[in-house]
């Protein structure tokens, strides 16, 4: 979530030194999470073929390489597609590394703890990647803003080959990889997610806007099509018979495309009306990774003793109530009147979603299923906030009177995030229903 952060608030200043306006800058913001989260999908099946670890320290170099070439680019195009590049590593970084944790610990406290801990990386590496470019692009060239992700990335990966256990050895050591399903499935979420966040730049009278929208569409219904009926599915049909599973990963896609409006409205709202620093901004997510660890142990806590719809829907209702309170903001304002309490609730609103949606699907799936149940779980959170800013971006472009009403294009695009945390808080009380989990180790049929 690091290089999230560092994207979401660097982009702008980024795109100033570039000569580039908001609306391409934000592909810097918005390419990462876009690989990160269409790729994650065969990330978790190359762990379980070749083993978690070894794909960790693979994704891992391939990530440092890409965060050096980022530096070297000299227009957004070439910037957003090595950031790009470098999402594909962390794509099969983060499901492998959920494996791992979920493998290394049976169901019980210690997991929910261990899981939820994972999940507080979420807000707080967001807050600390927002923080870099305050020095990074404020007070020195831009490009060593990479270079110190690079190096920063190179000592964390070190540390985790030293001291984080492997599997071993694989758990489906021979098995076979779709990489057919693969390309159907990662096509699909690519043109889709390029479609929406490309509209907002050159609008919806551009040809190629229809043509790939549809060219994606056939991706997902070829992709469903060919995972019924393949031997190898990139996303094992079984994973979808758990009770409530697939309205649990809607409720957390709309809730996660909040999300990603909510961050980058409260970026355009302090960078462009009033007039922040790039590191006054980043001071201001200070309270998002303060929140995100406090929400991080409390999540932890509850899940044993709440019924998963409603530790979805509250995770929804906090991202629901941050964004009414941006949408409400006036122009000019101080931090602590409505940016610092929707920070709060913005820390607790993914933080609890993520922490559900991952013990739910790692304590129902088999074990032998972690990798892809983790893919599923990265896709839904990195691709939601990416496509979240393509559709909210549409929506500000499209009614701020060509420009003339900047605030007014911002509200709208918060309205479009509310509607979204609200539909989820509804999807999760009326369709979700998961029982308490109490299980303490493996149940007899997951044991090796």
């Amino acid at each position: 979530m690091i290089p999230i952060g560092a994207g979401v608030n660097g982009s702008i200043g980024i795109g100033k030194q570039l000569h580039a306006p908001p609306e391409q800058a934000v592909w810097i913001a918005a390419s990462y999470p876009l690989t990160q989260g269409a790729f994650v999908l065969v990330g978790g099946r190359f762990g379980t073929v070749y083993g978690h670890k070894l794909l960790v320290v693979i994704a891992g170099a391939w990530w440092v390489l890409f965060n050096v070439l980022s530096g070297f680019m000299t227009n957004i195009p070439s910037l957003a597609a090595m950031r790009a590049l470098c999402g594909v590593g962390g794509a099969f970084m983060v499901p492998n590394l959920i494996a791992l944790l979920t493998i290394n610990i049976p169901p019980g406290k210690g997991r929910n703890i261990a899981v939820g801990m994972f999940g507080a990386m979420a807000p707080i590496g967001a807050a600390g990647g927002s923080v870099f470019p305050g020095f990074f692009v404020q007070l020195l060239p831009w490009k060593w803003l990479f270079f110190f992700l690079a190096m920063f990335g190179a000592v964390i990966f070190v540390v985790f080959v030293l001291v984080v256990p492997g599997e071993k050895e694989p758990l489906d050591k021979g098995g076979k990889i779709d990489y057919f399903g693969g390309y159907l499935g990662v096509g699909g979420l690519v043109l889709f997610n390029f479609v929406w966040n490309q509209a907002p730049i050159v609008g919806w009278t551009e040809p190629y806007e229809y043509i790939l929208l549809i060219v994606s569409l056939l991706h997902f219904v070829a992709f469903i099509l060919w995972s019924k009926h393949t031997k190898h599915p990139i996303l094992p049909l079984d994973i979808w018979t758990a009770p409530s599973f697939g309205m649990m990963i809607l409720s957390a896609f709309f809730t996660f495309m909040a999300v990603g409006i909510a961050i980058w409205y409260i970026e355009l709202w302090e960078l462009t009306l009033r007039h922040y620093t790039i590191l006054e901004v980043g001071a201001s997510w200070a309270t998002l990774a303060v929140g995100g660890a406090v929400a991080a142990i409390v999540s932890a806590q509850v899940v044993r003793h709440f019924a998963a719809q409603y530790m979805m829907a509250s995770g929804s209702l906090c991202t629901s109530i941050c964004l009414i309170l941006i949408a409400t903001m006036p122009a000019k304002q101080i931090y602590w009147a409505q940016v610092f309490p929707a920070l709060i609730f913005l820390s607790f609103g993914p933080d609890f979603l993520f922490t559900a949606a991952q013990i739910i699907a790692s304590n129902t799936v088999k074990r032998k299923h972690q990798g892809a149940a983790g893919s599923l779980i990265g896709t839904i959170l990195s691709y939601g906030i990416s496509i979240g800013l393509g559709f909210a971006g549409t929506v500000d472009v499209y009614t701020n009177d060509g420009g003339k009403h900047v605030l007014k294009g911002y509200r709208n695009a918060t309205y479009l995030g509310i509607g979204m945390a609200g539909a989820a808080v509804g999807i999760a009380l009326l369709f979700v229903r998961i029982p308490k989990d109490r299980r303490e180790g493996w149940d007899e049929d997951d044991l090796p």
